[in-house]
């Protein structure tokens, strides 16, 4: 089974408005919304593409009802654990005469200990994990080590564990020793303590991360595409150019389309297709996580792989 944890989910309320005024009234277009967090994307996503998989994580309030409630409706498999305080609501404003895009993200419930154990005892309890993905954000009151002795659970039962966060989240987490970690080039420059600007020195703050232990390191770099660095491959794939209606949930999507892949027997080179694919299929769409799985298809044979290093890939 495939399992996906995410700890601080949320109520994505997007809105659509023909221009922002400052020291005026801006009269909202239309709005929808959706359920999000980032492991909660790749729920959305596996869904889509047809790979059943489990949403773990913590709930509170009416806004947590009404996120499971939506992700039930989508067809998703859910195990929350209950919690007193309300569940985080995001707010993300699409501007139309400018394209821009602007997201006020919420810090999310204060979780006491006892919530924080409940949710170590319920991954120790789930059943058959044999890919796990550990992402996002965490709520006030819980510890970036939680992560750590997340993974180490997991990697014990024999799963694989890909990890998707920041900051002190992916420097404590990544002494839990996961399989994959898929940082954008920022997320990894914070991890390494330095600025990437380069190909080459992605690739050489990557392969500085592997010597911790990791596995194998997805880079996301947005329209350039997923860089994949193992100990003993290292590959960028690269999409073709289009229209960018939205970037929310697109890392997310790249995530499971990776899990798309191996769950379908392919290799982690193959599965870099699938994962540019995805979150690329996302970006053409506006709303959180919305890969349509006929986009998906489309775009896979468009996708162009090739070794880093290649006197045809720029540095």
């Amino acid at each position: 089974m495939i399992y996906t944890i995410t700890l601080n989910p949320a109520m994505d309320r997007t809105l659509w408005v023909e221009k922002i005024r400052s020291d005026d009234s801006n009269r909202i277009a239309r709005e929808q919304r959706y359920a999000g967090g980032k492991g909660i994307d790749v729920s959305r996503v596996l869904t889509i593409l047809g790979v059943v998989n489990k949403a773990l994580g913590l709930v509170g309030g009416f806004a947590g009802e009404e996120l499971e409630g939506r992700l039930l409706n989508e067809g998703i498999a859910c195990d929350f654990i209950r919690i007193p305080g309300e569940t985080r609501t995001n707010i993300v404003v699409n501007e139309a005469s400018t394209g821009n895009q602007t997201v006020f993200n919420a810090r999310g419930p204060e979780i006491r200990p006892y919530e924080v154990m409940q949710m170590v005892h319920k991954v120790e309890k789930v059943e058959n994990p044999e890919i796990v993905v550990v992402s996002g954000s965490l709520p006030p009151g819980v510890n970036p080590e939680i992560y750590r002795k997340i993974i180490e659970i997991f990697r014990g039962r024999g799963a694989m564990v890909i990890l998707d966060t920041d900051g002190d989240a992916l420097r404590v987490g990544i002494n839990g020793l996961p399989n994959v970690i898929k940082p954008n080039i920022h997320e990894l420059g914070r991890l390494v303590g330095k600025e990437l600007q380069k190909k080459d020195e992605i690739i050489n703050a990557a392969n500085s991360v592997l010597q911790q232990g990791i596995g194998s390191v997805l880079v996301s770099m947005g329209a350039e595409g997923i860089l994949l660095i193992a100990e003993k491959e290292q590959y960028l794939a690269s999409p073709p150019k289009v229209k960018v209606e939205n970037t929310i949930g697109a890392g997310d999507s790249a995530v499971a389309g990776f899990i798309y892949g191996l769950s379908n027997g392919k290799t982690p080179k193959e599965a870099l297709t699938y994962a540019v694919a995805a979150g690329t299929a996302t970006t053409l769409k506006p709303g959180t996580a919305l890969c349509r799985k006929e986009d998906f298809l489309e775009l896979v044979p468009q996708i162009k792989i090739r070794l880093t290093g290649d006197k045809d890939d720029p540095q």
